[in-house]
This record gives C-alpha cells, sequence and structure tokens, in this order.
C-alpha cells in the first residue's frame, strides 16, 4: 500500500489518451481512406508480431462502451486523435461526412459524460496519398494540414475545449523518415529534416487554421526527455549535446522562441525559413509534454557496432550512441523507470524558456507491463503499472512545487492497443483488451487512478 499521493490544485485535469490508428480499427467502414501506416504494416518484416490494425480494439465500434470506463474513472478529459484520412480520404479535397459523423458523435458522447473531448489532429497517421507524393518532405502537405485542421475544427469547436495540432514531430522525422522503423519506413538520416520543418511549419498553420475557426486553447504535444551524458569526455558532451538538439531543442525552440537552435541547422532545412518561423511560433495557449524516460547518450564505439534503444537500431555511423541506463527498473518495452526525470525535464524547460514557455500539460506518460487477467479471479494486477504512476505523479508534484505549471496529466493509455511497429506485443492501457474477444477488463491500475481521482489528490 502506498502512501497518499500530495494534494493537487482542485482544477487539476486528470485525464486518459490514445490515437486514432492504434484503437479505432474499421479502417475502411465509411470511406475512409488508406494511411501510411496501413501501407506501411502491409509490407512483410515491418511489424514485429506480424499483425495489423484492421480491427485493432474496435473503438470505432464500441466507443460507447470505452467512454462508460473513461466516465467510471471520474477523468475530466480524453485525449483522442481525429484520423485525417478518415475525415479527408485523400488527404485533401473531398470530405468524407461519414467520417467526420463519427468524431462528432464520439465528441457528443464526451460531453453528454462531462469528460472534455481534447483531440489530437495528427498522430502519425498520414493519409496515403499525400505520402505517395512525398509526405512530410513535400511543403504543400502542410498547407493540406491546415485545410484539414479547418474542416476539423468548423463541426468540433463548439464542444471541444483543447485542441493538439501534432504529435511528437520528432519521432516522425526520426523514426519515419530518418530510420525507417515507422511508417513510411524511409532511411534517409539527416536527410529526413525537412520533414521536421514541414510539420513544425504544419503546426503554426494549423493553429491559424483553428483559431479562425473559432477553436480555443491549442498547444502541441512534443517527446521530450533529458539527455545524460555518457562518459566524461569531450566527445561524449558534443555527442549528448547533438542528440538533444535533435531530439529536443530542434522542434521545441522554433515553436517557443521562433529560432532554430543552430544556423548551420536552419541552413538545412527548404524554404524560406525565416518567414516559416513566424508562423511556427505563433502565440500557444499551453505546451504538452510526453515524457517517457532519459536518454544516456555518448560519443560512438565503432568497434562496438551500433547502439540501440526499446528495439530500435541505432546506426553505428552516426555521430553518437544510446547507451542502456544500467540500475532503474525497465518496463517490458525495455525502457528504464526514472520519476524523477520528469521532475528534472520540467526543471530543464523552466530553466531553457523562461517567460516564453507557455502552462504546461503532461500529455502522454505510460508503461509498458503485459500482465493478464488471473485465470481464476480475472483480476489484471498490475501492481508495476500502479508504482510507475505513483512514482510519476509524485515527481511532477514536486516539479509544480519547484515552479512548473502544469496544468493536467493524461495517462497514455486506457486501453491496450496497437503499438506500432511493435504491433500488439506491448500492454500500455489501464484496460486490459482480450484481442481475440475484444472484452474489456479495467486493471488494478484503473482502480488505483480513478481512487486517486475521485480523492481530490
Amino acid at each position: 500500500m502506498t502512501a497518499p499521493v500530495p494534494e493537487f490544485p482542485a482544477d487539476f485535469l486528470w485525464g486518459v489518451s490514445a490515437s486514432a490508428f492504434q484503437i479505432e480499427g474499421s479502417l475502411t467502414a465509411d470511406g475512409r481512406g488508406p494511411s501510411s501506416w496501413d501501407a506501411f504494416t502491409g509490407e512483410p518484416g515491418r511489424v514485429k508480431d506480424g499483425s495489423h490494425a484492421g480491427v485493432a480494439t474496435d473503438h470505432y465500434r464500441r466507443y460507447r462502451e470505452d467512454v462508460a470506463l473513461m466516465a467510471g474513472l471520474g477523468v475530466g478529459a480524453y485525449r483522442f486523435s481525429v484520423s485525417w484520412s478518415r475525415v479527408l480520404p485523400d488527404g485533401h479535397g473531398r470530405v468524407n461526412e461519414k467520417g467526420l459523423d463519427f468524431y462528432d458523435r464520439l465528441v457528443d458522447e464526451l460531453c453528454a459524460s462531462g469528460i472534455a473531448p481534447a483531440p489530437t489532429l495528427f498522430h502519425w497517421d498520414t493519409p496515403l496519398a499525400l505520402e505517395k507524393n512525398g509526405g512530410w518532405l513535400d511543403r504543400d502537405t502542410a498547407e493540406r494540414f491546415a485545410a484539414y485542421a479547418s474542416v476539423v475544427a468548423e463541426r468540433l469547436a463548439d464542444r471541444v475545449p483543447l485542441w493538439i495540432t501534432i504529435n511528437e514531430p520528432a519521432e516522425v522525422t526520426l523514426l519515419g523518415y530518418g530510420l525507417g522503423e515507422h511508417a513510411p519506413g524511409r532511411r534517409l538520416v539527416f536527410d529526413a529534416l525537412p520533414a521536421a520543418h514541414h510539420q513544425l511549419l504544419a503546426h503554426g498553420l494549423g493553429v491559424q487554421a483553428l483559431r479562425a475557426a473559432g477553436a480555443r486553447q491549442i498547444g502541441i504535444a512534443a517527446s521530450h526527455s533529458p539527455i545524460w551524458t555518457a562518459g566524461d569526455t569531450d566527445e561524449d558532451r558534443s555527442a549528448a549535446e547533438l542528440y538533444d538538439l535533435l531530439t529536443n531543442r530542434l522542434f521545441a525552440d522554433p515553436v517557443l522562441t521562433g529560432a532554430y537552435p543552430d544556423e548551420g541547422l536552419a541552413s538545412l532545412l527548404p524554404g524560406p525559413v525565416a518567414e516559416d518561423l513566424k508562423t511556427i511560433s505563433a502565440p500557444l495557449d499551453w505546451y504538452g509534454v510526453n515524457y517517457y524516460n532519459p536518454m544516456l547518450v555518448g560519443a560512438p564505439r565503432p568497434a562496438a557496432g551500433g547502439s540501440s534503444f526499446g528495439g530500435i537500431e541505432i546506426p553505428s555511423d552516426l555521430p553518437f550512441a544510446v547507451r542502456q541506463i544500467e540500475g532503474p527498473e525497465r518496463t517490458d518495452f525495455g525502457w528504464p523507470v526514472v520519476p524523477d526525470g520528469m521532475r528534472e525535464l520540467l526543471a530543464g524547460l523552466r530553466e531553457r524558456y523562461g517567460d516564453r514557455l507557455p502552462p504546461l500539460y503532461i500529455t502522454e506518460n505510460g508503461c509498458s507491463y503485459d500482465d493478464g487477467p488471473d485465470p481464476e479471479t480475472g483480476r489484471v494486477d498490475d501492481t508495476r503499472r500502479i508504482a510507475y504512476h505513483d512514482g510519476h505523479v509524485r515527481a511532477l508534484h514536486r516539479a509544480m512545487a519547484e515552479g512548473a505549471d502544469v496544468r493536467g496529466y493524461f495517462i497514455w493509455s486506457i486501453l491496450d492497443n496497437f503499438e506500432w511497429a511493435e504491433g500488439y506485443r506491448q500492454r500500455f492501457g489501464l484496460v486490459h483488451v482480450d484481442y481475440e474477444t475484444l472484452a474489456r477488463t479495467p486493471k488494478a491500475s484503473y482502480a488505483w487512478y480513478r481512487d486517486l481521482i475521485k480523492s481530490g489528490r
């Protein structure tokens, strides 16, 4: 039994998260077009367990059941994503009204249950028609995104109090275009940088489009990690600084300061960068932070070959290498459990950006543990997940006591789901999903989070 969690502000927002491709299924039910992830999962060897998201957790047809589970938790908000290709099958042009109707129904169900809808407009699933034309390497995709944002906001803005433009542009750039581990599976390494710029431009144009349609409280969900240096040589420090620049500052600096962190880097990016930065840095109402763990980075050691993290191989010819953090427990994904890394990260953001940093939300925080129902009782006793979230909530409270202006915390995720290139091997949910029957079973962590919210702490 854990000690009571310290008290949070009365208006602190407790929420849960999910994304369209990972849970919806019904990929062609209403005229939805294919996405980059549909194509990627159709290529042999791309998904580690050989699965696909054709059904996923069947949220498209079971959304009322899932909203009822959220209402049982007592959460104040649900962060979901809108499938771009369900709304615009070709990524632009003709609007698929049936697809838009689904999100209309979902938002109505959430509102009726007292849960604030918090949609993310892009969570990695680029419409395939746009991907074939270059995807995020093509500037036109940013313009298409803005038009899509307008379509969604014109339908939903009257009931949505919290908007997210883009989720984790760093992962799309690095894993999708740089290393080829995620859709679209390109291995461009540093030639992937235009994908970063165009996603940031899409964010800025999306903010403009959302505001024009009457949307309020707009932010972005960016992944961030404290970067720890492996070793004490100048080469190790330079490697860690470069990794920090490519994974943290490359995405936060343009949004929060209106400049790229390095002039040489900016010169590699396409288009009228100086003008684009004025759009990218449009003032935000809040800034979203997705935190999972710190990263330990040092200089590469050619004799040792490449490095890896979470099953993703880092090529040996890059100017940095990711090392294992020794000591902490690990999730089933192999990620180190370092709750105080969240406090360290938030303190670092405050130090780096000062008064340019708007209020924050923790838009993702979660862990993968493959705990299933007990064969006799049916109970899912995921005590490791409880310990993980308990530790991170306490670390968050410490960060807020030190001055971090954090307004809410979203657990990833409400349901076990299709975990991208891992398939169904990794389970992040507060609710267990039997992928044969699709039965939902709230885990012990669901009860822990329900009681945390109910206690007012």
